[in-house]
Order: C-alpha cells, then structure tokens, then sequence
C-alpha cells in the first residue's frame, strides 16, 4: 500500500450497493504478478461494506453492503489486506506476498425524511362505529441530530380515503363516514409524515383497516326447498336437510341451530332434527298420509345463530303430500294423484277436460245466437233499423193529436205492413169501446184519475209508447162557477152572452160579437 491508512467520508443517505471510496496497493510486477486482489479482515466493518478489485487500475473499490446512519453510529474502522492472486510457487521463500492497510470511514450526518416506527399499520373497527371513533395512529420521527416536529397527512387516492381522517399533528386515525362490513370488508390506505423544518423531506407508510361484522341479519334457510313426503311414509323417515344461510359474515366457529316453532311442537306430522353441524333433517311423526285429507302442510323452523346479540328467524318449509309405491318412489304429487285410485289415467282425465271445454263452447254459442234471434226481432231482414226512415204525408191535428201516425212503425218496420191501420182514423174493428162511468159530484178527484188510469192500461188502443194523459176535473160549488170549457154546453150559439152588456160599454162590443149572429165590424164606431 501507498499508505498505512485511508481516510473516507460517506454520506449516511448513501444507497447500499453503491461505492463510497477507493484504495490501492502498488506491484512492481508485470503480467499475471501484477494483479491483485483485497479483502476486508474480519472485524468491525466486516457486515457493512464490501470491497472488490477494479481489473483495470487494480484498486480496491469499497463498496456499501447496508444503509449507514449517523445517529446510529459516526464512524467505522477496519483493515484491508491487498495480496497477489497468482503466486510463483518458485518464490515462496522470499517472504509472504501481501499487505495490510487500515481504512477509516467517517459517516456524514445528512437531513433525513421521518421514519415510521412500524413498516406497515394494520387496525380493526367494528361496523356502524360512530363518526369521530379513534381506532389507531402512526407514528414516525425525525432521527436527525437537530429532531424536528412531524405532520401527518392522507394520501389520497380515491374517495374510499374519505371514510377515515388523521390527526396532523398526533397521527391519530378516526372514523370520518359509518362503515358497512357487507359493503367494504378492508380499507388499504397510505399515511405520509413530513419534517415542519423541511416539508419536502416526506416518509409513506401503508395502512390496512379491516372492518368487524356486527350480528345484523337473521339467519335463513340457504335455498327455497320442495319437500315432499309420501302418503305411505312411516314415522322417523326423513323427507328434508336442510342448511342455513346468514347476510353477515359468518365468523369462523360460528353454528346456526334449528328447531320448530313453539306452535307447531305441538302437532303431530313432522319434527326437526338438528344434526348439530349446521344442517337439520325433517322427519315425519305420524304412519301415513292422507292426500285426500290434506295436501299441503306448513312447517314453521326456528333458526338462530350463535353471534352476539343473538338473531332468529322463522322459516316455513312447504310440504306436499305424494302418491307413492311401496319403496317409497314418488310417482305423482299432482291432480292426477286424486283421481287415480278411482281407476282413471292421465288420458281420460284430459279426454274428460276436452268434452267440458267443448260443452261450454256450444252453450255459449246457444246464448250468442239466442240473444242475436231475440235482437233481430226489432230489426229488418235485410237492413239496420237505423237505416229506415218512416216517412208520413198526412197532416195532423195539433199538439194534441196522439192518434194521427203509430210510433211503433219506429222501432218495427214489419208494423208497416202488418197493420194498416191509421192512428188519426178511429177503427171500426180492433178497438174497444171505453165505458166511462160519470164521476159522482162527490167523488174524489184522485179515484177519478186511478179510474181514467186504469182505462188506459186495459186499452188496446192505447199508443205503444209512453204518452201523458191529462185531465182537468172541476168540481162543483165554486162561487165564481166553471170558467173551465168542460162539461160546458156543446155549441157557442147555446152560450148567453147577454150578461156582458151589464159590464159597461167598454164590453158592449164583445157582447155583440158573442150575442148577435148579425154582428158585423161595419156597425162598430
């Protein structure tokens, strides 16, 4: 060597796997002689640095086999031993051919990102935990000689970030949003610490946040089961297994447990056998079944699970009664089971179902044309009675002429036809002379209208449609007498209108015109 001692100075952020120093040993050989090869003597420096030989200039490259830290440790000593790789076994006893040199590395104090106290964080919280719930923090610190204060940040990433926050200042980790286990079972975020006195400097840190199932949900039965049991079935047999199922993560260890329900403990068809390994078996009670009896039965089953708080729930299992052979084969659980005994097979059954279906095809088809029949009654062969339009020539006598045209030819044509008869005409034939008893003095005037009423209704020659008959009876004893033209005389000329000339001259006029057959409007002045 050169010299006895080397001096280096290595930065402590210093990457492992990097050269931090060179040193060299001189040969006054050529060739093979004059390469060389160095090794660290085992002591102090031995575990953190490594040293190789540079083929070209035949230096010892040191080499950093782990990270360097100044807080830990500020300096290393160790020696080096530099010897010939190739000996000429011809100059052995000239003397051994290597040398020794001590090499001191002094570690330089760099300003450092903090460091955390753990390589990764992992904490547990119960679902539904409130808002604002400490459930850990993180810790890191500056290990630099002048230690600054540290803050504490969320990487954020996602909006997953959100349902936790941090303390800057105490690293502490809350609940920011009430968690859901059946939504998000794990949470994997990163922390970031940063010195105050030099913010770039920052460390990263992963977080791992598992959240704890709270018993919410019941258990029920896995899948909707058909369970059938056979009219020849013996007691004991089981018709069912059935498994459980729960919306809550199931810890491992947890058990569901089965039973009836307390109101069907107490009837004598099935009962529930726990097998105790998460499964139950369903098994009949009774010898035989009646389908003819009861076709469906209804099994209410408890199940609970063995969480805290404990949670239950009802399940009901259908059961139907099937007709089967003697192993115990079901050969039908349909309508067909019924009908078999009496000796009828599926293609009488569907033969029987045919002719129903085609009797009820005739009789509606009876009522259809039946009721068709009955509407063309009111109607023409040929035409719509909408499209005939009854037209009459004659005139007819007023308001109060009822009997000048027949309505009904409106709603039948065939009237037309069949009865010439004109309505303003009085028949000879056809017609029933009304015999109208005079009304008494003294008779009411409402049996008077029932008797008018009645003749009416009996009348064959009464319109064939609604019509409105009026009478105006007057009764006697009036003071004033009738001023009504009933019951008055037949003809004006029988009329005295001799009392208007008692009224003044104002009626001398009126009393001419009524009075005197000679009256002309020549003589009136």
């Amino acid at each position: 060597f050169v010299t006895g001692i080397f001096h280096l100075k290595v930065p402590e952020t210093s990457h492992v796997g990097s050269a931090i120093g060179r040193i060299r040993a001189v040969d006054p050989d050529f060739g093979k002689n004059a390469e060389i090869e160095y090794n660290i003597v085992p002591g102090d420096g031995g575990n953190l640095f490594d040293i190789t030989t540079d083929e070209y200039t035949q230096e010892g490259i040191i080499k950093l086999k782990k990270p360097l830290d100044f807080e830990t440790k500020k300096a290393y000593t160790f020696k080096v031993e530099a010897s010939n790789l190739y000996l000429d076994h011809r100059f052995h006893s000239v003397g051994p051919f290597k040398d020794t040199a001590t090499v001191k590395i002094n570690v330089l104090d760099m300003d450092e990102p903090p460091v955390f106290s753990k390589p990764m964080y992992t904490m547990e919280v119960y679902e539904d935990t409130p808002v604002g719930t400490i459930i850990g923090a993180v810790t890191a610190q500056d290990l630099d000689a002048g230690s600054s204060s540290v803050r504490y940040f969320m990487d954020w990433k996602n909006d997953v970030d959100s349902y936790f926050t941090i303390d800057a200042t105490e690293g502490t980790i809350a609940t920011n949003e009430l968690l859901d286990r059946e939504s998000t079972a794990q949470y994997n975020f990163s922390i970031i610490a940063s010195k105050v006195s030099n913010p770039l400097l920052t460390s990263k840190v992963n977080v791992i946040i598992n959240v704890l199932d709270v018993n919410e949900f019941p258990p029920e039965i896995s899948v909707p089961y058909e369970t059938s049991v056979c009219e020849n079935a013996k007691p004991g047999q089981v018709i069912q297994t059935i498994t459980a199922a729960d919306k809550d993560l199931s810890p491992a260890g947890q058990r569901f447990s089965f039973k009836l329900s307390s109101e069907a403990s107490n009837k004598p068809n099935f009962t529930v056998h726990d097998y105790r390994n998460n499964t139950a078996g369903i098994e009949t009670r009774r010898n035989g079944y009646s389908r003819r009896q009861q076709e469906l039965y209804f099994l209410p089953v408890v199940i609970e699970d063995s969480s805290y708080p404990v949670q239950s729930s009802t399940n009901t299992l259908t059961i139907r009664v099937c007709r089967c052979d003697s192993e115990g084969t079901i050969q039908s659980c349909n309508v067909e089971a019924i009908f078999l005994p009496v000796g009828l097979s599926t293609g009488a059954l569907i033969a029987i179902l045919l002719c129903i279906v085609i009797l009820l095809v005739i009789v509606v088809l009876y009522v259809a044309l039946r009721r068709q029949k009955k509407k063309d009654t009111l109607m023409t062969s040929k035409e719509d009675i909408r499209d005939n339009v009854i037209h009459y020539d004659d005139e007819g006598g007023g308001e109060e002429d009822t009997q000048a045209f027949d309505i009904g030819a409106l709603r039948n044509p065939k009237v037309i036809e069949d009865n010439k008869i004109r309505r303003d005409i009085k028949p000879d034939t056809l017609r029933f002379t009304r015999h109208r008893p005079p009304a008494e003095d003294n008779t009411d005037i409402r049996d008077f209208i029932n008797q008018r009423l009645q003749e009416n209704d009996v009348d064959p020659s009464a319109p064939p449609y609604d019509s409105l008959a009026t009478y105006a009876y007057e009764g006697n004893g009036s003071v004033a007498e009738s001023l009504s033209s009933i019951d008055s005389l037949t003809t004006e000329a029988d009329q005295d209108y001799d009392y208007l000339s008692d009224w003044g001259p104002r009626f001398k006029i009126l009393a001419d015109m009524f009075g005197e057959e000679s009256y002309s409007p020549d003589k009136v002045t």
